[in-house]
Order: C-alpha cells, then structure tokens, then sequence
C-alpha cells in the first residue's frame, strides 16, 4: 500500500467536497435553491481538516522514506 498514493486521493476527495459545497452555498441567493448555510459551514471545515490530515500523511511518510534512506547510506 502507498501511503503517498492514498494521501493524494484523500486531498482529491477533500478538494472536491469543498468545491461541491462552496457551488451551493453560492447559490444562496436564489429562490429555485433551498441552502443550508449550517450544514455548507461545516462540510467545508470537515473539507479542509481532512486536507490537512492527508498533507500530513504525505509530510510523514517523506519523514519515513528520508530517515529509512539515512539509515540504509
């Protein structure tokens, strides 16, 4: 299993989550759209903890490969 690979999916994932949340909250205005900012609050903040928890997978598992290489030279 690649961690690095995951990680990359996970930002996706969140990237997209984000995205899809911040079209609707940007039709907040429209009347032919019912918006729940509360909920759109939240999943943009549940987006962007798991991008920061998947940065923090691909910073470790660098951490890892570069203390494994120190190791091995």
């Amino acid at each position: 299993m690649n961690p690095i690979a995951t990680a990359q999916y996970g930002l996706f994932a969140a990237s997209q989550r984000f995205e899809a949340s911040a079209q609707r909250t940007a039709q907040m205005g429209d009347p032919a759209f019912e918006v729940d900012y509360t909920h759109e609050a939240i999943e943009q903040i549940t987006a962007k903890t798991e991008f920061r928890a998947n940065l923090a997978v691909i910073r470790t598992a660098d951490e890892m490969t570069d203390s494994l290489l120190d190791i091995l030279a």
